[in-house]
């Protein structure tokens, strides 16, 4: 039961993330800062790739 329940914990928080890094790598200030001199904000990479991370071992404990 507690596997279960943690495992939604993360699908949840680990969605939350993966949209919020992606909110923050499609603003403009991030725009613009790619179109100047190509770098990608690190919050942006940090919230899709934590994201995704939580997601799967959220999925692995639904299991």
């Amino acid at each position: 039961m507690n596997n279960k329940i943690i495992g939604i914990v993360l699908v949840v928080a680990g969605a939350a993330l993966a949209i919020w890094g992606y909110n923050i790598y499609d603003s403009a200030s991030a725009q613009i800062g790619r179109a100047l001199n190509g770098d990608t904000p690190i919050e942006a990479w940090a919230g899709m790739v934590g994201g995704a991370i939580c997601l799967l071992v959220g999925l692995t404990r639904l299991k």
